[in-house]
């Protein structure tokens, strides 16, 4: 079945509120086996939301809409949908005690206005809202299933899951299930390049999808249960696991940090980090991860050349002669990390971020990255990062976990 999401107000077109809906609703039809094709926002205007509702209605059968379910004037949602679909409004009496009753409940006045959020196109089903006063409703009508829900996310998502969700799963008959493999060390044309022919097939499909300074792949198979979606999917991964193996780090919600934290942890390792220009991005995702006080011991972010100095032991000389971003202060934060903290392994970021500080030697971008570890020669990294000040940070401690996660890996394969 076809599905189509339709986000209403014009507060979304404004871009003062982000549509967090469409996408949270977007992978919730899938695992319930309805294919979307179509995502639309339209304002708070009769005449435009009545045109759009038909025009979903030409080429999806279930429509979802989120927002306009309030008590106030530019609410319009249940209307639009009534005119819409020819099914006049009338107050659905559980919605209105359900309201009336959560008021008294809460000892907060009300008018005559909030009842409102009762009136329902005739024949719709009512979908419960368990955390704010508009109930959602289902109607179908010609052949079309309309769902309206609430905008806010925190009131929507709860009816979807606990009502939503199981009503559109019995109307597909089927489901759509989705692995995802988080790869990284490689661009997403190369990935692309190697697994060409696994991505022409339709059932399962895969899917490249670019990140910052990674590549996920998304494995989807469209089948009557779970078991038969993973049972269609496990050979096509099998045999990107034998293509591409070392550059898979992670399933799903697996991220970097957690796999390098998850590595560190069963080789007993412990680590360290000295960072310039990144400001503790690094120390902060290493112990985002729970339970990272297991193999994290600390950090310095020595901004100034004078912490540099007194904190990591960086050498005045070093730092006159090649410069705070250089290949030899690298080397020296990760060793002064390393036996300051007393870590067994310790990483180092220095660079120019931007916008201003670049030079035709060092411009803007340049980042170098160490790796110090006990008993074994300190490796640096340069790398000449693209775009604004935010994009260059981030990709720099990206790159310092992917450093990390492969010296982690030699480790093991010396071991």
């Amino acid at each position: 079945m076809r599905a189509e999401i339709l986000s209403i107000g014009t507060e979304l077109l404004l871009g003062q509120i982000i549509d967090t809906n469409a996408a949270y609703i977007a992978e919730r039809l899938a695992e319930a086996g309805l294919s979307l094709y179509f995502k639309d926002t339209v304002g708070d205007n009769m005449e435009r939301l009545v045109a759009t509702l038909r025009l979903a209605a030409s080429r999806a059968e279930v429509i979802i809409c989120t927002g306009g379910l309030g008590p106030t004037a530019d609410d319009i949602t249940a209307e639009g949908i009534a005119i819409a679909f020819d099914a006049p409004l009338e107050m659905n009496e559980v919605a209105k005690s359900g309201i009336e009753n959560l008021f008294r409940s809460r000892g907060r006045p009300f008018t005559d206005r909030q009842f409102k959020q009762a009136m329902m196109p005739q024949g719709a089903i009512m979908v419960p809202n368990p955390v704010g006063t508009a109930p959602g409703f289902i109607l179908n009508k010609d052949g079309i299933t309309v769902v309206a829900l609430p905008g806010p996310p925190q009131e929507m998502q709860p009816m979807w899951l606990q009502t939503v969700g199981h009503y559109l799963s019995g109307l597909s008959g089927a489901i759509i299930y989705s692995r995802t493999l988080r790869f990284c060390g490689i661009g997403e044309s190369v990935l692309e390049a190697h697994l060409e022919d696994l991505m022409a097939g339709t059932n399962p499909t895969v899917a490249p999808y670019a990140k910052l300074a990674e590549v996920h792949l998304r494995l989807t198979a469209r089948a009557s249960s779970v078991e038969e979606a993973q049972a269609m999917i496990a050979p096509v991964e099998a045999e990107i696991r034998q293509r591409e193996g070392w550059h898979l780090y992670g399933i799903d919600e697996e991220t970097l940090e957690l796999v390098v934290g998850r590595m560190l942890r069963e080789r007993s390792l412990t680590l360290a980090v000295a960072e310039s220009c990144t400001g503790g991005l690094l120390g902060g995702r290493l112990t985002g991860v729970p339970g990272s006080s297991d193999y994290f011991l600390g950090g310095v972010i020595s901004y100034a050349n004078r912490l540099k100095e007194d904190l990591l032991g960086v050498r005045a000389a070093t730092l006159a002669a090649d410069g705070a971003v250089s290949e030899a202060t690298a080397r020296e934060m990760a060793e002064g990390a390393r036996q300051r903290c007393g870590a067994q392994l310790a990483v180092s970021i220095t660079g120019i971020a931007g916008p201003d500080g670049g030079t035709d030697e060092k411009p803007v971008g340049l980042v170098y990255l160490g790796l110090a570890r006990d008993g074994v020669e300190t490796r640096v990294v340069r790398h000449l990062f693209w775009g604004d000040r935010v994009t260059v940070r981030a990709r720099a401690v990206q790159e310092a976990l992917v450093m990390l996660r492969a010296e982690l890996l030699a480790l093991e394969a010396s071991a």
